[in-house]
């Protein structure tokens, strides 16, 4: 017999935009939060910089919406943007509650008795931090709440197969695998939130952790959902290029307290690609480095900060000060070689300013889903506050909801009766690696039609192989994981293939110039 589990609100992923929306309900909701994972084992755990929001005196909230507009290159939803960012100060003060210990301001020029730093694309200091480690500290002091609350049940090494619909047009719950156990079993659900993250894993190179598969894009396509926008992958310029250095991000903010980027003759050369050099938006950065290393046949750029004095330097970043010096490299002395690598999912799961997808009773937050804030490129620092003020909202959407959803019905059960154990694991590994580089080399940085035909000719004959070893043999969280990879690696290229233009993340060499008329890119299954 299938075990099987009931809440009322099963959200899925434990980053910040889950446990966020965990807390908000678990006065009036029982709640399970499930990670494939530990608790902190997602993307927001890794978000060095911090959280955008108008708290100095001379910054202002349409200065803000503007800067997100322009990063956006036209493809910001206005209204989104208005409604996010309007939510700012109140979202910081309300993780301040939750014992989140931003960095103090050591004075108080902007009126804010924390200290504020600037990124890529912002016309001013908003951007919140606990020193360089801000996504940890918000995760970690989250997770102490979560883990104390009565009402909120965390289920760890366990990953979400699909969706269940039955023959509803609702979502029912999600059929889970046990990475202990090996055993699946059903969590029924009045609701149910998708904050899985994005799909950096799809890429060779990456800032993201192992557990970024995609798994919540390709589970609410798969249900029926909508996607858009899934061309626009935001690489981050500056990962540390170092071969012990796996997924190690430079936070764009050494760039934002003025660090320089530089060749390995020590010449500048953002200077020639936009008049904000270091901190013109990541998209124009990103192509930078990569022309650029293209151009000279180079493996890497390198980010420089030491004419800033050293006490300095360990004061505003001493995590990443640490984790350099622990590979040899003294930033404080020593330039820093860094290189882009697939950072963020600007598409995904379109939804409203609830949440809510096309599915009833099924939403979804932060970086899985297509809210229309980022546009065509991810301003920095929004992303956080993307999972804090979206997580609200549906928090008071699903709460007016909860009295009168519907009761938990029968799901249909696993059925695994004529499959088998596979004994060629191999075959995974091959296609996984084979994914991760032709994505990486056809639908990178910089890209063309040729190159998108190529992928799209690969990528389908591999999820052919993937959906008949699926059928065959039983699910494993390696063949999940590859199984959605592979299913948004798909998306990704079908859209870069409808967008005939330059716009954003998304340059392509046949259609360099941007078109008049700003468009998103929506697939329906």
């Amino acid at each position: 017999m299938i075990q099987t589990t009931d809440t009322d609100v099963l959200i899925i992923g434990s980053g910040a935009a889950g446990l966020s929306l965990a807390l908000a309900l678990a006065d009036q909701a029982k709640v399970i939060i499930l990670s494939k994972a530990q608790i902190d084992s997602g993307s927001s755990q890794y978000a060095q910089g911090g959280i955008s929001a108008v708290l100095g005196k001379n910054d202002t909230l349409e200065s803000h919406v503007e800067d997100t507009l322009n990063a956006g290159a036209g493809l910001c939803d206005p209204d989104i943007v208005n409604f996010t960012v309007e939510q700012g100060a109140e979202r910081i003060a309300w993780l301040i509650k939750q014992n989140i210990q931003f960095t103090q301001a050591s004075d108080s020029k902007d009126n804010c008795n924390y200290h504020l730093t600037r990124e890529g694309g912002h016309s001013h200091r908003r951007v919140i931090h606990a020193d360089d480690a801000t996504g940890r500290a918000v995760v970690s002091s989250l997770s102490l709440k979560v883990n104390a609350h009565p009402n909120i049940r965390f289920i760890d090494n366990n990953i979400a197969i699909d969706l269940i619909t039955g023959s509803s047009a609702r979502c029912l719950g999600s059929y889970i695998l046990n990475l202990n156990t090996g055993k699946v079993i059903v969590i029924r659900a009045k609701f149910v939130v998708l904050a899985t993250g994005g799909a950096g894993k799809a890429y060779l190179y990456t800032s993201n952790p192992d557990v970024s598969t995609g798994d919540g894009i390709a589970m609410a396509w798969r249900a029926g959902c909508r996607v858009a926008n899934m061309e626009f992958i935001q690489f981050h310029p500056t990962c540390l290029y170092h071969p012990n250095a796996k997924s190690f991000l430079i936070s764009e903010a050494v760039r934002g307290e003025g660090g320089k980027l530089q060749l390995a003759d020590g010449s500048s050369f953002m200077e020639r690609y936009d008049s904000r050099a270091e901190l013109a938006p990541r998209d124009i950065v990103a192509r930078a480095i990569d022309n650029e290393m293209k151009c000279l046949g180079d493996d890497n750029v390198f980010l420089n900060i030491t004419h800033k004095p050293k006490s300095f330097i360990i004061k505003h970043f001493p995590n990443i000060y640490k984790r350099c010096l622990s590979l040899g490299i003294d930033m404080a002395h020593q330039s820093i070689p860094v290189v882009p690598a697939a950072h963020y999912t600007c598409g995904g799961v379109m939804t409203n300013r609830q949440g809510r997808t096309d599915l009833e009773g099924l939403y979804a937050i932060g970086e899985v889903a297509f809210t229309g804030l980022h546009g065509a490129n991810r301003m920095a620092s929004n992303s956080l506050l993307e999972c804090l003020v979206f997580g609200h909202s549906a928090s008071l959407d699903i709460l007016t909801k909860l009295k009168d959803a519907p009761p938990l019905s029968n799901v249909p059960g696993w059925d695994e009766s004529r499959v088998t154990d596979s004994d060629e694991e191999v075959v995974v590994a091959h296609n996984w690696d084979e994914l991760r580089r032709f994505m990486w080399d056809y639908v990178g940085i910089v890209r063309s039609t040729k190159r998108l035909q190529r992928a799209k000719r690969r990528v389908d004959l591999l999820r052919s192989e993937i959906q008949e070893y699926y059928s065959h043999f039983c699910v494993t969280n390696d063949l999940l994981e590859l199984r959605n990879l592979s299913l948004v690696a798909d998306l990704i290229i079908r859209s870069a293939q409808l967008r005939h233009e330059s716009r954003g993340l998304h340059y392509t060499l046949d259609y360099p110039e941007q078109s008049s008329i700003a468009q998103n890119t929506i697939l329906t299954p």
